[in-house]
């Protein structure tokens, strides 16, 4: 994107945003979020930390995106900050928001377009420090470690501020590395090698997160972001907010909830791993369409979605109930470890129907370990039923192993796999149900990112380089597979016969 195209385009957005903390401080950083402006403005972790920092005396920060047309590989024009359009080297620190593995390549991009060493290892004591935070600390931050000076691991309402005090008086780099190595929670690659310390939880009294700012130019247009709950009361086994994490599911009461929710809001967005599980959210919901507001909630479980449920969620402005399947058959959803049950979408399906909301949307994940063929006919065959009721659509997205689960270190079933049972799906749904799916091959990216390390960071880097296309990421990561540690990239077989151990690189096609 053109230097002045950028300019005119950050003028544009910023005419249109609502609550904006417009400040100037003597310390002012850059909060960055390597994907766009668009996506950006929809995350509410970004957004709390933004009101956070803000509203720190003699503190101040302006917000910097990635470009809206960037590819995968390299980008020429450096992203500008949106309140003062300045580059990110002048800034003395970047503090950069990561929600998931494939973002690592947009704190690349970011940095190396304003001519900022990405590796933290080339660049010098001066300005800028990079930190790194958000969600992907929740799991495995460690192929960041190549190009940030540290991580605020966990919940960061407060600790951001913190860590930005110390890094404000101190002396210098040296020094700053020094203090923040000896913060509980904060990682920082120079002191720590790859231990890294557990994930902070902020203060209960702190909740929720609630955006300041509503602007129309979001996935989200023009609305109003609140946490209703944090963390999750359940034990999913591939999920990294499961009931183990940070103490489980923490409830923010319902009056507290809605006396923070402006009156002038007409869209209301209820966010949490488990909005739906609230105890007082039909309530919640009723409360708020009675203002005239629509209400959209980030998580739906089918075993939540009664028949008072859904029709609150009818009469906010619902035209599809969405929610997860998860597993293809019951007996994927066992090694899961979730509650849902066919009794349960069947049941959502019926109440969508009696409510006239016209279309059921279900999430699901193939190449689950143990998933078969049988379990993908199953699935296909309850669509089948499903969609007699009501119209279904299918999202579906290939399984990945995240650190920190119980199904951590899984292998990923490969890409054929999954592009076959993907297939196999829609032919068995022709003309029942619309099948959509993510790309598996970029989902294998981002499974080796997940369960790995510096190694495959370096090798992020080098496929961008190449041009960020699959088939660079592809030799980027075979070419660093002998370096990695993390030995659970790699197939260890018998092979029948010669009674020899054959070790080969995990092929994004081979079967799990």
């Amino acid at each position: 994107m053109r230097r002045d195209a950028l300019r005119e385009l950050i003028r544009k957005r910023l005419r249109l945003e609502r609550g904006r903390l417009d400040k100037s401080a003597p310390f002012t950083v850059a909060l960055a979020y390597p994907s766009p402006y668009t996506v950006g403005m929809s995350s509410l972790g970004f957004l709390q930390i933004y009101k956070t920092i803000q509203q720190e005396p003699e503190m101040a920060c302006e917000r910097v995106f990635l470009h809206d047309d960037a590819g995968s590989g390299p980008i020429d024009e450096p992203p500008l900050s949106y309140e003062g359009m300045r580059a990110l080297d002048t800034f003395p620190v970047i503090a950069f928001s990561v929600a998931y593995e494939l973002e690592i390549a947009g704190v690349v991009q970011m940095l190396e377009a304003t001519n900022i060493p990405a590796l933290r290892t080339e660049r010098s004591d001066r300005p800028p420090l990079v930190l790194a935070g958000g969600p992907l600390t929740f799991s495995n931050p460690l192929p960041l470690a190549a190009f940030v000076d540290a991580v605020i691991m966990g919940e960061a309402d407060t600790l951001a501020v913190e860590v930005l005090r110390v890094l404000r008086s101190a002396a210098d780099r040296n020094d700053a590395l020094s203090k923040l190595a000896a913060m509980p929670h904060v990682f920082v690659p120079e002191h720590h090698g790859d231990r890294m310390p557990p994930v902070a939880q902020c203060d209960d009294t702190l909740l929720p997160a609630w955006s300041p700012i509503r602007t129309p130019d979001t996935e989200l247009s023009d609305m109003f972001l609140i946490e209703t709950e944090r963390g999750c009361s359940r034990g999913c086994s591939y999920c990294v907010m499961r009931r183990s994490t940070n103490g489980g599911m923490r409830v923010v009461p319902m009056e507290r909830v809605l006396e923070l929710i402006p009156e002038d809001a007409n869209r209301v967005g209820l966010v949490g791993a488990a909005v739906s599980d609230h105890p007082n959210i039909v309530d919640i919901v009723e409360t708020l369409v009675g203002r005239g507001a629509e209400v959209g909630l980030s998580s739906l479980r089918p075993d939540r979605l009664k028949d008072r449920f859904v029709a609150a969620l009818k009469s906010a402005g619902y035209k599809t109930l969405t929610t997860a399947m998860d597993g293809a058959s019951d007996r994927v959803r066992e090694i899961l470890d979730r509650r849902a049950r066919t009794t349960h979408l069947e049941h959502a399906a019926d109440m969508a129907r009696l409510h006239g909301i016209p279309r059921l949307k279900l999430y699901l994940m193939l190449g689950v370990p143990g998933e078969t063929d049988d379990d993908v006919d199953e699935c296909a065959s309850f669509v089948t039923g499903l969609s007699k009721t009501i119209p279904v659509a299918l999202t579906v997205a290939p399984f990945c192993a995240k650190r920190n689960t119980p199904l951590d270190g899984q292998p990923f079933a490969g890409i054929d796999v999954v592009d076959r049972r993907i297939d196999r799906l829609r032919r068995g749904l022709k003309g029942r149900a619309n099948v959509r799916s993510t790309s598996a091959r970029w989902a294998w990216v981002e499974y080796v990112l997940a369960q790995g390390g510096v190694p495959e960071g370096l090798a992020l880097r080098q496929a961008m380089h190449a041009g960020g296309r699959f088939s660079d990421y592809r030799k980027a990561f075979e070419a660093r597979a002998v370096k990695t540690t993390r030995t659970r990239l790699f197939i260890v077989k018998e092979e029948a016969g010669d009674g020899r151990r054959h070790t080969r690189w995990l092929e994004p096609s081979a079967e799990s």
